[in-house]
């Protein structure tokens, strides 16, 4: 495979100072994986303590790391010795693999190095002779210089304009740095040559609060002499001139596209020079002749300016740039994985129409872009239409994704490229500023073309974000399953977590929320939801309401943006620490959840709420609206309770646990039947989401759990939920008992069901149970995706603990269910990889599971009556095994 999914995490991030592997084994304890607000070596850092993080690479039973040391300083050599100029931290005798930096204030655009030494469970030291690094940023509004400039275009003006700058450089350079703001997209180019491999930059924000800008180290793009930098603008989602329901061409932000650049250059002799944007710049329309995020990309190869970047260009005849005032007064470092071309599809098959059309199938739904090379008469002019769906006489059909499109005239066709030949021989063109959700491209010509399976490339994009997952079972559409899964939760991951990446592109919260363990579980995915949740406070209303698309122009604020959607607030912070043992994401949000929760409770006195959108696309059986949106208010109050108690915010426990007991009586109360063990109509979702949310009362959570596994068998041993009941429902049955009857539901393969999309061709997950569906079809949705996470909780068992987060001590409660010959999951936690894989031997089953150095594990077997546990021929209790790292196997038999 051609990309970077299957990628370990040691892989990704496992380097040394010169770039060689950190795994030696000449330091048995050593520490690795080094990280810097969870990044490898991050430039433009902001913050002034920033988070460092690192594992242990002890591969000795039992290994625990008893204290540790960390050395920071700006000399590389100091640091090697173990000297720690800016921070030493001293001996620390803790556990953890994660702390803040608390040295020296921090200096803009400086190199820091650093350092951890590690004592192991013996107390026995380990000194590493390896180093990482961070390099920080701007470090406050006032080290911009420059202006922020655009042309004189109105917004809407469709061009794409150019900007450049010569400049000259008369020494030899030690390093340079390029910072670049923007509001719209923008790609940077030194010397005719484009800047770093990220797509869509910067990430979408709330444009008239915060902006983002990007480091690049540019030293080796840089020559000394003569020398050029070019910058190409994009609208984004700053200026959507394309017309859709959500009204982004509304949005108070909108303007023409601007940007801010600094050029730092650190020369050998130690003095540094400034290359900045401003009124000496110039400026032109490119031959991007439309773009937009939302629809595609228009290119006039005829309009090309050759060398337009390059330090011997004629610029004479472009225009002078025009000063504007920065978007907002919050211009903060974009310290994230970045969007990628990550994976490249070659076509599958091509069928030709006739000379002038040709429909490609690139075998997989994706979010992304094509890039198409082709020859052909100047002025021949490509339609390259994007889709998820064919006719049946073969020919693409759209009609599942444009239908909250609303053009106003036929310029701006939905999904659909136009590249224009200048019949300058075999031409090739991959949109800069768009991306779509597409398996199939049809692409048609004014003249004849010869196009053939090599014409066309596809390449998936989305966020980068390192896997950190796998999966195998002795079922294929499990394996299958959780592979669609997970290509639907990328194409769906565009610096912000979206819906769906062809009809809407939006961040719908309940989506992002519905989906949160099977990203954590499967993908390195805090640094985007850390961005996410600060648009999440950047939306906010100052009563609490959040939207429930994020960003947003303005739309969302109705009044169906209740618990059950914009709960994200709340859970997504909630999972990142525990996920990670990063409280960070949790503290920032805790005053906005406060607020949240405080609307809720103002327009709910009594503890339940009718504020929600409801158990959205059920298979038939409606939810009540009330009770969903209730519990979610009960999940929203619990969460505030424990991170008040995390904060050591005493009253606040005090109140939020008082508040969420009396929405949890509230709801059962009115829905609840003790006697029966019935919740309201008895529907899947409704027996289901109590259980998942911790709503049942004790004691009774066997009764309920049953009462649900009778429903799902009178239901045919198939689902009947929507996307409330789809994230409870596999989570309530194996947790409660029902393990064999959740396995069923996942691995069935008739509707309605998730391996009935499979079985029919599905390379993603769906937006509706029913193919056939007239709408809520898109064909590549994230909303149903819990079941991605199941698989590592509910087959392999492997759980974070809430009283030592991170992975410190992992849950381990596998179920061994009927219909599986072997199973295996492994994670890689903050600590390293944590394992859990079982097979059947006959009448018994073997398990084994592998805990990371310095970290624990308590598992809990199910035996079924008569069966023993044993561990290298001794005879163990089934519950409550306390594992230390290494690998453990067990018999049941």
């Amino acid at each position: 495979m051609k990309d970077h999914l299957k990628n370990s995490f040691y892989a990704c991030c496992l380097l040394t100072l010169t770039g060689a592997s950190l795994l030696s084994s000449a330091y048995a304890q050593q520490p690795v994986a080094l990280q810097c607000e969870h990044l490898v070596r991050p430039l433009g850092v902001d913050a002034a303590h920033p988070r460092l993080s690192w594992m242990m690479d002890d591969k000795s039973q039992g290994a625990a790391q008893r204290a540790y040391r960390i050395t920071v300083d700006t000399d590389s050599m100091a640091v090697l010795k173990g000297q720690g100029g800016t921070w030493d931290s001293g001996k620390t005798s803790s556990g953890l693999s994660l702390t803040t930096y608390q040295g020296k204030a921090l200096q803009p655009f400086t190199k820091y190095y650093w350092k951890v030494e590690l004592w192991d469970k013996d107390g026995q030291p380990a000194a590493s002779k390896q180093i990482s690094s961070f390099e920080t940023g701007m470090m406050g509004m006032e080290n911009w210089k420059g202006d922020w400039i655009s042309d004189s275009e109105d917004i809407n003006a469709l061009p794409a304009p150019y900007f450049r700058k010569a400049f000259a450089t008369s020494k030899k350079i030690k390093s340079a740095r390029a910072y670049v703001a923007a509001a719209g997209l923008y790609e940077l180019y030194l010397n005719g040559k484009k800047v770093g491999d990220h797509r869509l930059d910067p990430m979408y924000t709330r444009f008239d609060r915060r902006n983002l800008y990007v480091t690049y180290d540019v030293t080796t793009q840089l020559q000394k002499g003569q020398n050029a930098v070019g910058v190409l603008l994009g609208n984004g989602w700053y200026n959507h001139q394309s017309i859709a329901v959500w009204n982004f061409d509304k949005a108070p932000w909108r303007g023409r596209p601007t940007f801010c650049l600094n050029i730092r250059i650190t020369y050998d002799d130690g003095t540094t020079a400034l290359v900045t944007s401003g009124k000496d710049w110039k400026t032109d329309a490119s031959p991007i002749t439309l773009n937009s995020i939302y629809t595609a990309e228009h290119y006039d190869a005829r309009l090309e300016q050759k060398g337009w970047n390059t330090a011997g260009f004629n610029d004479s005849k472009w225009k002078a740039v025009m000063k504007r005032t920065a978007p907002s007064k919050n211009v903060t470092t974009q310290l994230m994985h970045p969007i990628r071309n990550v994976q490249t599809l070659d076509v599958k098959s091509v069928k030709k129409f006739n000379d002038t059309t040709y429909l490609f199938d690139l075998g997989q739904n994706i979010s992304g872009v094509t890039k198409i090379k082709v020859k052909g008469p100047n002025g021949t002019v490509l339609r390259i239409k994007h889709g998820e769906r064919l006719y049946p006489n073969g020919r693409l059909d759209l009609s599942n994704i444009d239908v909250y499109y609303r053009p106003k005239d036929k310029n701006d066709p939905f999904a659909t490229d136009i590249f224009t030949l200048a019949g300058n021989g075999l031409e090739e063109f991959m949109p800069k500023f768009n991306y779509k959700g597409f398996q199939y491209v049809e692409v048609s010509s004014s003249q004849p073309v010869t196009l053939t399976k090599e014409s066309l490339t596809g390449y998936f994009m989305h966020s980068d974000v390192p896997a950190t997952g796998n999966l195998d079972s002795s079922n294929p559409l499990i394996n299958k399953l959780w592979w669609a899964t997970n290509n639907s939760y990328l194409s769906n991951l565009m610096g912000y977590p979206t819906d769906c990446p062809q009809r809407e592109k939006n961040g719908w919260t309940g989506d992002g929320h519905f989906a949160i363990e099977t990203g954590l579980y499967n993908f390195d995915g805090i640094t985007v939801y850390e961005k996410w949740l600060a648009d999440h406070r950047d939306e906010q209303k100052p009563n609490g309401v959040l939207p429930d698309i994020i960003p947003t122009g303005g739309w969302g604020y109705g009044t169906a943006n209740g618990t059950d959607w914009t709960s994200t607030i709340a859970i997504i912070p909630w999972n990142i620490y525990l996920f990670y043992g990063d409280s960070k994401l949790l503290a920032d949000c805790y005053d906005n959840i406060k607020k949240y929760v405080g609307y809720v409770e103002s327009i709910s006195p009594e503890g339940l709420t009718t504020f929600g959108r409801g158990d959205w696309v059920p298979v038939k059986s409606p939810s009540s609206l009330e009770y969903t949106s209730s519990i979610y208010y009960y999940v929203d109050a619990t969460i505030l309770a424990k991170a008040a108690h995390l904060f050591g915010k005493e009253a606040d426990v005090k109140y939020y646990t008082a508040l969420a007991a009396k929405i949890k009586n509230a709801v059962n109360k009115k829905y609840f039947n003790a006697e029966t063990g019935i919740y309201a109509s008895g529907v899947q979702t409704e027996l289901s989401m109590p259980l998942q949310w911790g709503v049942v009362p004790d004691g009774m959570e066997n009764k309920v759990a049953e009462n649900l596994a009778r429903r799902v068998v009178a239901d045919n041993m198939h689902l009947d939920v929507g996307v409330l009941g789809a994230k409870a429902v596999l989570n309530a049955l194996s947790e409660n008992g029902q393990a064999d009857i959740a396995y069923r539901l996942a691995a069935q393969d008739t509707y309605p069901s998730w391996g009935w999309w499979i079985v029919n061709g599905a390379t993603t997950l769906y937006e509706n149970w029913n193919i056939q569906a007239e709408r809520d079809i898109s064909l590549n949705h994230m909303m149903f995706g819990e079941i991605g996470g199941w698989f590592f909780k509910g087959l392999g068992g492997i759980k974070p603990d809430e009283q030592q987060p991170g992975f410190k001590n992992v849950l381990l409660n596998p179920n061994f269910v009927t219909g599986l010959d072997h199973f295996e999951a492994s994670h890689d936690g903050p600590y390293g990889k944590i394992t859990s894989s079982w097979k059947r031997t006959g009448n018994g089953i073997s398990y084994s599971v592998i805990i990371p150095a310095n970290a624990t594990a308590t598992l809990n077997l199910p035996v079924k009556e008569g069966q023993k546990v044993r561990q290298e021929g001794q005879e163990l209790a089934a519950k409550g095994i306390l594992l230390t790292a290494g690998k453990h196997t067990f018999e049941l038999n």
